[in-house]
C-alpha cells in the first residue's frame, strides 16, 4: 500500500512509501529531463574516477558498460515519475544482466554496489544543486531524495538476482565437472593422465600428487548421500550406489582427522594411497575392506564413525582376495586342528598358534595376547608340534600360516555359530 504525505506525526511523514516516485508533484519529470543529459555525465565521470574496477583506460568497454547502464537507468526513471504505471521489465534486465556479468567476470558485486552509490550521490549532489539554485521548494527535493533512494534498491535488487543466478549456474557447471573427473578416475578402462590432468583443469580441482578412496556405508538409521562438511578439495560422488570420496594427498599433515571428523554415522573404508591414474586400484581395496566392516550386532571390529584403512588390514583382504582357494588348502594343511575341533579344542589350539607367530613364538607375549597363563601356551605349542608333519616354526613358511590359520579360524567360528 501506497502511504500518503498527509499521514504526518508533528510534520513528518509516518510511513514510508514503497513506490515514492508516485508522490512527485506534477512537473517533476520535465523538470528532471532538462538536466538529464548533464547529470548522466557527471556520474559516468565519478564513477570511472571513484571506482578503479571501472577506471580502465586501454578498454573502453568497460566505459561503454557504466555509460549504457546509468544512461538506461536514468531515462526510465524519468518515465516513471511521468507514468508511474511504466513497464520495470527492461530495465530489471539490463541490471540482471550486470550482475550476472559480475559473477561470470569472477568480481565481487560490492564493487557494482559501490558504483551505484556513488552515482546516487554524485547524481544527488548536482541536482539538489541546481534545485537549490532555481529556489525550488524544499518539500519537492525532499520528495525527489526519497524516490532516488528507493529506485536505486531496485536497481540493486535486480542486479544482486543476476549475480546469485550466475554462481547458482556456475556452481552446478562446477559440480557436473567435478563429477565427470570423478567418473573418469573410477572408470574401470584405465584413462590416460593427460586426459585426467586436463578434466581436473577444467573442473577447477588442483590434481593432487598422490591420493585415496574412501566408501562410505551408512550406519543403520543414518542415510544420504555423504557426510556433511567435507572439505572443499575433496571429490564427493556414488560408486554402486554408495558415497565414495577421493582424498586428495591423504598422508598430507591433518588431512585423515579432517575427514574423520565428519563421518559421525558412517562406516568409512580407505584404499591405499596411489598416483591419480590408479584411483581405480584404491577404490577396488576400499570396497574390499569396507566388507571387514562389523554387522550391526558385531563387536570387536572397527566401530561406525572409524575409518578402516586397507593397509592395516592386509592379510584379511589377501584371504578374502584368495576367496575358495584359501579355504580348500587351510582345510587340508591344517586338517589336524580339524578333528580336535570337534571338542573346540581345535579352535582353541589355532588361536594360540596364531598369536604364537605374531609374537615370534614368545609364549610370554603370547600368553598376555590371549589373556592366559605363559605355561598353557606352551603346553599347547607342544600339542601343535606333535600334530603336524612339518615345522611349524619355519621361517618360510610362517606367512603362509598366518594368512591360513585367519581364515581356518574364521571359518570355525562360523560353523559354531551355526551349529549353535
Amino acid at each position: 500500500m501506497t502511504a500518503t504525505r498527509t499521514q504526518r506525526d508533528g510534520g513528518w511523514p509516518v510511513s514510508i512509501s514503497a513506490e515514492p516516485w508516485r508522490e512527485l508533484p506534477d512537473g517533476a519529470a520535465v523538470w528532471l529531463r532538462a538536466h538529464l543529459a548533464a547529470v548522466e555525465q557527471y556520474m559516468i565521470d565519478g564513477v570511472l574516477r571513484e571506482v578503479p574496477e571501472y577506471a580502465r583506460p586501454g578498454d573502453p568497454q568497460y566505459r561503454q558498460v557504466v555509460e549504457a547502464a546509468v544512461g538506461f537507468a536514468m531515462e526510465h526513471f524519468v518515465r516513471l515519475i511521468d507514468d508511474p504505471e511504466t513497464s520495470w521489465d527492461d530495465v530489471h534486465k539490463v541490471y540482471f544482466d550486470v550482475g550476472y556479468g559480475e559473477a561470470v567476470e569472477g568480481r565481487s558485486l560490492e564493487h557494482f554496489q559501490n558504483a551505484m552509490r556513488i552515482a546516487s550521490r554524485l547524481a544527488w549532489r548536482y541536482l539538489s544543486t541546481e534545485y537549490e539554485r532555481e529556489g525550488r521548494p524544499l518539500e519537492f527535493l525532499s520528495a525527489m531524495a526519497e524516490a532516488n533512494f528507493a529506485y536505486l534498491d531496485e536497481l540493486s535488487s535486480a542486479a544482486a538476482d543476476g549475480y546469485a543466478r550466475a554462481r547458482e549456474k556456475a556452481a552446478g557447471e562446477r559440480e557436473q565437472r567435478r563429477a565427470r573427473l570423478l567418473s573418469l578416475l573410477l572408470s574401470d578402462a584405465p584413462v590416460p593422465p593427460n586426459v585426467i590432468a586436463e578434466q581436473a583443469a577444467v573442473a577447477g580441482w588442483r590434481l593432487p600428487r598422490r591420493l585415496a578412496v574412501v566408501v562410505l556405508q551408512p550406519w543403520p538409521g543414518n542415510g544420504g548421500e555423504g557426510p556433511a562438511g567435507l572439505p572443499p578439495e575433496m571429490l564427493v560422488g556414488l560408486d554402486q550406489g554408495r558415497p565414495c570420496i577421493v582424498v586428495p594427498d591423504p598422508e598430507g599433515p591433518g588431512q585423515v582427522d579432517r575427514l574423520a571428523g565428519t563421518l559421525a554415522g558412517w562406516t568409512a573404508a580407505a584404499g591405499p594411497t596411489v598416483a591419480p591414474e590408479e584411483a581405480r586400484m584404491s577404490l577396488h581395496w576400499a570396497r574390499r575392506a569396507l566388507d571387514l566392516a562389523p554387522g550391526p550386532r558385531e563387536t570387536g571390529r572397527p566401530r561406525p564413525g572409524r575409518l578402516i584403512r586397507a593397509e592395516e588390514h592386509l592379510p584379511e583382504l589377501l584371504i578374502q582376495e584368495g576367496g575358495p582357494l584359501v579355504d580348500v588348502v587351510a582345510a587340508r594343511r591344517l586338517a589336524p586342528l580339524q578333528l580336535r575341533n570337534r571338542s573346540k579344542k581345535g579352535l582353541s589350539l589355532a588361536v594360540t598358534l596364531l598369536e604364537c607367530l605374531k609374537n615370534g613364538f614368545n609364549a610370554t607375549d603370547a600368553a598376555v595376547a590371549l589373556n592366559v597363563h605363559p605355561q598353557t601356551v606352551r603346553y599347547r605349542m607342544a600339542q601343535l608340534t606333535e600334530m603336524f608333519d612339518f615345522d611349524i616354526e619355519d621361517p618360510e613358511i610362517r606367512l603362509e600360516l598366518m594368512l591360513l590359520l585367519r581364515a581356518w579360524i574364521r571359518q570355525a567360528r562360523e560353523d559354531a555359530d551355526t551349529v549353535g
